[in-house]
């Protein structure tokens, strides 16, 4: 079996879920959608990624707490 990662784009991902979707699942199955991940350290590394954008000048963990006081 071999496994890929595709970066796809938001105009083209629900008619390549349909298509993955409708393949035999025992011969396909998906195994990530990067886009439903609940996870902090999945969150974290994506404010750091946004951190070295220099878009923004407040520290990690002021974004952390903003956001855990808006929805945690």
């Amino acid at each position: 079996m071999h496994t890929i990662k595709l970066k796809v784009q938001d105009n083209v991902f629900d008619k390549i879920i349909y298509f993955l979707q409708n393949l035999p699942k025992d011969e396909v199955e998906i195994v990530e959608n990067s886009l439903i991940k609940e996870d902090w350290s999945y969150l974290e590394s994506e404010i750091d990624v946004g951190m070295r954008s220099g878009v923004s000048h407040k520290s990690h963990d002021e974004i952390i707490n903003n956001i855990k006081r808006k929805y945690v």
